[in-house]
């Protein structure tokens, strides 16, 4: 009978320990931003994104990814520089509601630590990114934090007197906090 259990915890066990982790829990997950205005930073963050993940802890090089970030969901700290930002000389939200992140190649760096290279997507623009990011398994969620740089410019974000770099700077860090439950 004893070593009919080990047989069965031996099936079990790789089992639980392959576990998808594909579901995001959005009241736990952040998407945020800094950027600098005449040198001084400012703070943002899109309180909408819905994100398709699918992640085996065992081998998150085989991960994949799609965020969709709701652009109309930023907060940038008042309704005169929501209005602002959601116009059309910044995202141009009624034209394009949606920026997307879709992953390509995951990279292992370290003992939990990787690489996401993947294709961005803002205001129509697509470009190749790399993001790091760190992964940690808590308990029943995965948890996935990181930040990247980003040129604004690249994107289109910031037309006319907003395309001066001394007035606010190209490069915006984003930062990702995602957690993720089991399937």
């Amino acid at each position: 009978m004893r070593s009919l259990c080990l047989l069965a915890l031996m099936f079990v066990f790789p089992a639980a320990q392959a576990a998808e982790f594909a579901v995001l829990r959005p009241q736990q997950s952040s998407l945020v931003f800094v950027s600098r205005q005449m040198g001084v930073e400012v703070d943002g963050e899109f309180k909408r994104f819905k994100a398709v993940i699918a992640v085996d802890p065992a081998k998150p090089e085989n991960g994949k990814a799609r965020i969709d970030i709701d652009i109309a969901s930023i907060d940038v700290g008042g309704t005169e520089a929501y209005d602002e930002v959601t116009g059309k000389s910044w995202f141009d939200t009624a034209s394009y509601p949606v920026a997307s992140f879709v992953s390509g190649k995951v990279t292992r760096i370290a003992p939990g630590r990787y690489e996401v290279a993947g294709k961005m997507t803002i205001r129509n623009v697509t470009r190749e990114i790399t993001a790091p990011f760190t992964l940690q398994q808590k308990a029943d969620v995965l948890v996935i934090d990181g930040v990247f740089p980003l040129k604004r410019l690249e994107y289109g974000i910031g037309s006319g007197i907003w395309r001066d770099t001394d007035t606010v700077a190209d490069e915006v860090q984003v930062r990702f906090h995602l957690t993720v439950a089991a399937k």
